[in-house]
């Protein structure tokens, strides 16, 4: 959940509680207690009718007023709002544009009101005047899979036939999961779900079609859609069995860090002139492949195995282009 997801859905708590602890809505969002505070001030800042109240028995609390008529939000609305928040482009992949935009006019709908002194002499542009927020990845195509379909099928709470083609492959397979519902991340949607009692991401872009079958679905016990999404991308992006050392023009720092993100396990000066050493994590020898399109900026230095494999497609790809 990011933070403008965060920010409606503690509305909506707020809404039906009208008061909870801090430490109440940190367990509901996985965050600290620090970040509850930091969105409550972010929210009054925006004129919302919330305050944080200090002491024995004090709260994040929901004043009455009509800033937020959270109240006129319907059932649906409310699940869209949790789902997916405020974005747009999401909403209109899963098919619920529609409740999206109402549950947004409503929140954002203001009442007449005096400025305070602080307003009339210091006067603030509107916030949504000044940031805007594009989760889309970069250079991203949609997904072939209608991911509306797919969602009205999970919420029927059964097993799934799958056909997939997984990473790196060409042929597709049948399986049968168990699914648990889609994760949007990066700007791609992902299928997250257990195959014989073992949870994987299964990304929409290689997923051909699927059957509904009738038997329920059958999930870990204790195991929740965002704690699997999470621990599965954790484990991605955390596991490297194989360290890679390379010596790359500092010119081309900022790229590595986009190109890699997490891979890039760490960054020091390199031995040379205007190089720096980075340390880049991959789940196999294979992966030193993604470092070729830094050209002749970088310079693989370890492990040998990673070195030998760049110099061997090194030469294929002098003996493909040689004149």
């Amino acid at each position: 959940m990011n933070r403008q997801q965060r920010l409606l859905s503690m509305l909506v708590v707020l809404q039906a509680r009208r008061r909870v602890t801090a430490a109440e809505l940190a367990a509901e969002f996985d965050v600290s207690e620090r970040t509850v505070l930091r969105d409550v001030a972010t929210l009054t800042a925006a004129d919302l009718p919330v305050v944080a109240e200090r002491g024995r028995y004090g709260g994040i609390l929901l004043l009455p007023g009509r800033q937020a008529d959270l109240g006129r939000l319907s059932a649906t609305e409310v699940d869209v709002l949790r789902a997916v928040g405020a974005d747009m482009n999401q909403a209109r992949q899963l098919g619920v544009d529609a409740a999206a935009r109402d549950a947004v006019h409503k929140l954002t709908a203001r009442s007449r009101r005096v400025p305070s002194p602080h307003e009339q002499r210091e006067p603030l542009l509107p916030l949504t005047e000044v940031v805007t927020v594009d989760n889309r990845g970069w250079f991203a195509t949609d997904d072939r899979v209608d991911v509306a379909a797919l969602t009205r099928d999970l919420r029927r709470g059964r097993r799934l036939a799958v056909t997939y083609r997984s990473s790196g492959r060409r042929e597709e397979r049948e399986i049968v999961v168990d699914p648990y519902g889609v994760l949007a991340r990066g700007g791609r949607w992902y299928l997250v779900a257990e195959e014989q009692g073992r949870p994987r991401l299964y990304a929409l872009t290689r997923l051909s079609s699927w059957t509904v079958l009738e038997q329920p679905r059958r999930l870990s016990p204790g195991r929740t859609l965002p704690m699997l999404a999470r621990e599965l991308g954790d484990a991605l992006e955390l596991r490297g069995d194989v360290v890679v050392t390379a010596e790359l023009a500092t010119d081309r720092l900022d790229l590595a860090h986009r190109v890699l993100g997490a891979r890039l396990r760490e960054s020091t000066t390199g031995p040379r002139p205007a190089t720096t050493r980075i340390t880049v994590a991959y789940e196999s020898i294979e992966g030193v492949r993604q470092l070729l399109q830094f050209g002749d900026h970088i310079e693989i230095l370890g492990p040998p195995e990673a070195r030998a494999l760049v110099a061997g497609l090194a030469e294929n790809l002098l003996h493909r282009h040689a004149p």
